[in-house]
């Protein structure tokens, strides 16, 4: 279904924008989410524990790929909300048209040098014979197929920007269920092996991709194709704007290949697999705090470019007020099923495997008392284009914090790796209050100037 995003985004009151906006957004990404926890139990259940530990170990690499899209992706969309917001149609259009380039370019390029690193990248992580081998055929699949798989992280946030919010919530359902059937289809009645996982959401992504454009091709979608217009400007923008993301993903996978180097070393096989259940656990709560901000994200870019203030504030209240909840539902969730949780994952979980696991989530689980500040602060730092600030935020949280905290816990060894991410959370949480308390004088002085001209225009 098709909304006029302008009058969305600029006269819905700001509770009711949440619903309309926020809600089709987490639904998308628990969507997403539930087929990442169907494909860890799919891969766990069909091809073994080595398989599971293989598809996290190459797991940060792919990542890496799609975050080059979501920088672009996102760095694109938070410019041309703001120029819609400013009356500004045909510089829209153009970053537009440049971004969806700029993705499929570089979709080859790094596709291209991943599957030729592909097994120095792995054997680089410590990894050796099958547990190796698994892991770069994995990944070799997402490298083939990424110059026509990335561009759907950025259709995503073009589709919401054009009104087409529940559209853009039932493509990521409808991800999420092709990939899940035809990664059942592969592994348990085909028989494929690990690729089978790999191509099978890679195929989802390609149909979905397909089907997101099809608005913007028919010229029916607010955001039309243009010639484009390089200019340097778009590419700062671009950059300046996408790189909180991007870097987040990147330190965050940075992390997670340390992470993984100093785990097969210091616990082998069965490390890697509890932090892989974290990894899920999380990829779990993460994509419905992602869902709610980054939904919102172009109505707070239209107020700001369109010089309203006080909504903008409004707005943001209710996506912190909403991030916390889902945040502390999610601890006491975490810390209470801890086994099940485990055994969603790794079905035949040995015995030490799952004591480990148990023990690792629930202190995994106090992160979120704290994570939601950081997150959602964040995305508001992006969406009024504080990039710095919002960079700050996300390096620290995925790579200065838990590096500090590795060394700083190291004489805890195991237990010190499951602590670095409540302490990471906190961390961060202090910075972003911090960094809220700057930024909320700056607004308080543009409220007080939008109400003079408010009042004088009357």
């Amino acid at each position: 279904m098709h909304m006029n995003s302008t009058t969305l985004f600029a006269k819905t009151p700001p509770l009711k924008l949440f619903f309309i906006a926020a809600i089709p957004g987490a639904v998308s990404m628990f969507a997403s989410a539930l087929y990442q926890t169907i494909d860890g139990a799919f891969v766990g259940h069909f091809l073994g524990s080595t398989a599971f530990a293989a598809i996290n170990l190459a797991m940060p690499f792919a990542i890496i790929n799609f975050s080059l899209a979501d920088l672009i992706g996102v760095g694109s969309s938070v410019p041309i909300s703001i120029c819609l917001g400013r009356k500004q149609e045909k510089e829209a259009n153009n970053i537009f048209t440049c971004a969806c380039i700029m993705i499929i370019v570089t979709g080859i390029i790094i596709g291209g040098i991943l599957f030729a690193a592909a097994p120095f990248l792995i054997r680089l992580m410590g990894a050796d014979g099958e547990f190796a081998d698994l892991a770069v055929k994995y990944l070799r699949v997402y490298a083939i197929c990424s110059p026509v798989t990335t561009i759907v992280f950025a259709t995503d946030n073009y589709l919401r920007i054009c009104g087409y919010i529940r559209g853009s919530m039932f493509l990521n359902i409808l991800m999420s269920v092709l990939s899940a059937v035809l990664e059942f289809l592969f592994l348990g009645v085909f028989k494929f092996g690990i690729w089978g996982a790999s191509l099978a959401t890679c195929l989802g992504m390609i149909i979905c991709a397909v089907i997101a454009m099809i608005p913007f091709l028919r010229g029916k979608a607010l955001l039309r194709f243009c010639r484009p217009k390089f200019h340097a400007e778009i590419i700062k923008q671009v950059i300046s704007r996408g790189s909180p993301n991007f870097l987040n993903n990147i330190a965050g996978r940075i992390t997670s290949i340390l992470m993984n180097a100093i785990l097969v070393r210091m616990g082998g096989e069965t490390a890697v697999s509890v932090y892989g259940v974290l990894m899920y656990t999380d990829g779990f709560v993460q994509p419905l705090l992602y869902g709610m901000c980054d939904s919102l994200q172009p109505a707070v870019g239209y107020n700001w470019g369109a010089g309203k203030f006080k909504r903008v504030r409004s707005i943001e209240k209710c996506c912190f007020t909403a991030s916390g909840v889902v945040s502390v539902l999610s601890v006491f969730i975490i810390a209470i099923f801890p086994e099940q949780i485990t055994m969603l994952f790794v079905s035949d979980a040995s015995e030490e495997v799952l004591k480990v696991s148990v023990f690792a989530l629930r202190l995994f689980s106090l992160s979120y008392i704290t994570r939601w500040i950081s997150f959602a602060t964040q995305s508001y730092m992006l969406a009024i284009e504080k990039s710095l600030f919002a960079s700050i935020i996300s390096v620290s949280t995925a790579l200065i914090f838990p590096v500090i905290l590795i060394f700083a816990l190291w004489p805890f060894e195991l237990t010190g790796i499951w602590l670095n991410f409540a302490g990471t959370s906190l961390l961060a949480a202090i910075l972003s209050l911090f960094i809220l308390r700057k930024q909320n004088r700056d607004i308080k002085k543009r409220i007080s100037s939008e109400t003079e001209i408010a009042i004088n225009s009357d």
